[in-house]
């Protein structure tokens, strides 16, 4: 039951345990060398008979840094235990940075030849292409069925799911080879009337196609059909840009007798 917030009860200070630097300092002692304890910087209450001692830590490498003591007295009891010993980050401490798993962290291009990045079974990106049905299999049943599979044509485990499907199209649009692109800010007409660009099957035929303009910056990446580039096929030329003709050539009809007579 919440009581009232004029009732709730503050910690009590104690002030023997805030008193009880040196036998905080001692406790750090027994796990610290003496040369990385700097002076005690202040003492916080945590609670009825618990309070906190702080330490600078004099650690080459740790600037910033503070150990951390907390000690602790029973009701009625001079007696004061020592809780914990840690080493805590100050303001100015330099962190590591938030920790990321690898499977997270890896990025387009990390891949080098010989390498595997396992795809999970549960992976939301893909749904079975088919199912191997309610009865519990063993893995010799299961590569059964996916040999009848694979005669029937059916050919992968598993395919793109809806939400994969998605994922890619986002990330396909909002890339390179996307309408907002700088390259495509800037072109004279669009992919979808490009004479370069190839079709593909599938729910994101609509929207996506591969570049074949061996020289556009493109060529053999997926584009959006509102994507472009100064590559496309039907780009001409204003006259005022087209190159000035080379000059007929100019037989030299001149001997070495003629080159005398001069």
């Amino acid at each position: 039951m919440l009581q009232p917030v004029d009732t709730i009860e503050t910690p009590r200070p104690d002030a023997v345990v805030e008193a009880a630097v040196e036998r905080a300092r001692a406790a750090l002692l027994e796990d610290v060398s003496p040369a990385d304890v700097g002076e005690h910087r202040d003492v916080v209450g945590e609670g009825d008979g618990v309070a906190t001692h702080r330490f600078a830590c004099a650690r080459a490498g740790y600037v910033g840094w503070q150990w951390s003591v907390t000690l602790a007295r029973a009701t009625d009891q001079e007696h004061v235990t020592v809780v914990e010993v840690v080493l805590i980050p100050g303001e100015e401490s330099i962190l590591a940075p938030e920790w990321v798993p690898y499977r997270e962290r890896l990025q387009p291009g990390d891949l080098s030849p010989g390498d595997l990045l396992p795809v999970p079974d549960d992976d939301p990106r893909l749904v079975p292409t088919y199912s191997f049905g309610d009865d519990p299999l063993d893995a010799d049943d299961k590569a059964q069925v996916r040999a009848v599979a694979t005669d029937l044509g059916l050919g992968r485990v598993r395919t793109l799911s809806v939400g994969g499907r998605e994922l890619a199209a986002d990330r396909w649009a909002e890339g390179d080879g996307g309408a907002e692109s700088a390259i495509a800010q800037s072109a004279p007409d669009h992919c979808h009337s490009c004479g370069f660009l190839v079709r593909i099957a599938g729910p994101l035929s609509e929207t996506f196609g591969i570049c074949a303009n061996g020289d556009a910056n493109d060529d053999g990446r997926v584009v959006t059909f509102d994507h472009g580039c100064g590559a496309h096929s039907e780009v001409r030329l204003a006259k005022k840009h087209e190159p000035v003709p080379v000059p007929d050539h100019v037989w030299d009809t001149l001997t070495p007798d003629d080159i005398e007579r001069f």
